[in-house]
């Protein structure tokens, strides 16, 4: 198998994804632009210089509906002669995305790929695209489908987490992202976003609350308690599943759980003799890619079995790993994923995570690979995991290794 590396990693700032957020103008296709712009940009891509834009988005309709992929590339700077593709696979679009270019670089199909994703939430609301697991009575019944905070809190119910945990690794993952951006660690990767005239609209994470503490989240309503015991009644639901537990714990509320924001990333993924022949030189060897199915009610496990899966696969054991960015959809998905591997808590989400920043679905995948490889090299450390839970019960996961 040929080598996929990573040339570069590049990501816009996370607007508030409603209305009033500063990325609200901005449409998929032209922040996707603006990203594939900047890669060609700063890795002089010119022709046909990558075999395709691979490129993941959550909800699928509207202006964010077709083949998107390509509509992005023609309305970039890149060459008409390089195709799109778009791809779904919910919160990991953007990962599988990479992991997809990655393996396509791997066997031979093209040296190189522009991979990533892109989700504008405060224009094409989640769920606006129709689900046949929450929709079709047929199906959802017979999996005991619950919307995705009712997983949360299950979690949480099962695995013995409590709101003080949650709220606490939301109050770190808050002061990570001040940190982080204080300290300018995102400088290298984090484009500015203009309007036509070339007038900056938004060049940080907008979403951050530096301010939160124990305090401020406590006097939080759990978010899915009165969906859950009261209309429509999902703990039922949940509970048939999991009969062995009386009620469900309700601990996730809009402070620890992942922000609703706008955003887009891109990564630029090729083989050896492709950094030779466009002269720059890879960041980062993708040593492994995952992906995996979990029960459809708890939903959001899949980090776990999907990292048991990359490790065995790979033959890399956990220790090897020296950094690790898990998702923060919940804050109960990364407590579940430190309990169940015995992970250092200072080494997971060095820089914060979407309950800071925001989870802008399409993208973060491709966010969370980025963000891991600036760490990496920041603190020259060599290997590093990012992984994500999955609607409807999956999980995703890619290891890489800096060169």
């Amino acid at each position: 198998m040929t080598d996929a590396y990573i040339y570069d990693a590049i990501r816009t700032p996370r607007g508030k994804g409603r209305a009033d957020g500063s990325l609200h103008e901005v449409t998929a296709v032209r922040l996707s632009a603006q990203v594939l712009d900047a890669l060609a940009e700063r890795n002089n891509l010119t022709g046909h210089a990558v075999e395709d834009v691979i490129w993941g988005n959550a909800t699928q309709v509207m202006e964010q509906g077709a083949c998107l992929a390509r509509s992005a590339v023609l309305a970039s700077n890149l060459d008409e002669s390089i195709p799109g593709l778009s791809i779904n696979r919910f919160c990991a679009s953007g990962m599988e995305a990479v992991n997809l270019a990655a393996n396509q670089v791997r066997g031979g199909a093209g040296m190189a790929y522009i991979a990533g994703g892109v989700e504008m939430m405060s224009r094409v609301p989640m769920g606006s695209d129709g689900a046949a697991i929450a929709v079709d009575p047929s199906l959802a019944m017979d999996r005991y489908f619950v919307p995705q905070g009712i997983s949360a809190d299950l979690i949480a119910t099962k695995y013995g987490f409590s709101r003080d945990q949650a709220d606490a690794l939301a109050v770190e993952s808050q002061k990570r992202a001040k940190a982080a951006w204080d300290d300018k660690r995102f400088g290298k990767s984090v484009i500015t976003v203009r309007d036509i005239n070339g007038l900056e609209i938004l060049s940080y994470d907008e979403f951050i609350r530096p301010g939160t503490d124990m305090q401020t989240l406590g006097a939080l309503k759990p978010s899915f308690k009165d969906m859950g015991e009261v209309m429509p009644g999902f703990d039922k639901v949940a509970l048939l599943k999991y009969p062995q537990f009386e009620r469900i714990n309700h601990i996730h509320h809009a402070g620890n759980s992942s922000g609703i924001v706008d955003g887009a990333a891109g990564v630029l993924i090729g083989n050896k003799e492709f950094g030779e022949r466009m002269g720059i030189k890879p960041r980062a060897r993708i040593r492994a890619t995952a992906k995996i199915g979990t029960d459809p009610t708890i939903m959001l496990t899949g980090p776990v079995p999907a990292t048991q899966k990359i490790l065995a696969d790979s033959g890399i054991t956990i220790g090897d790993i020296d950094l690790f960015e898990v998702n923060e959809a919940f804050a109960a998905v990364v407590l579940l994923f430190q309990q169940a591997f015995d992970v250092d808590p200072s080494l997971v989400n060095v820089n914060g995570g979407s309950i800071a920043m925001g989870h802008p679905l399409g993208a973060t995948g491709a966010i969370i690979i980025g963000t891991l490889l600036d760490e990496l090299e920041r603190q020259d450390k060599e290997m590093g995991l990012a992984t994500l839970c999955i609607a409807s019960g999956m999980g995703a996961a890619t290891i890489i290794e800096r060169v």
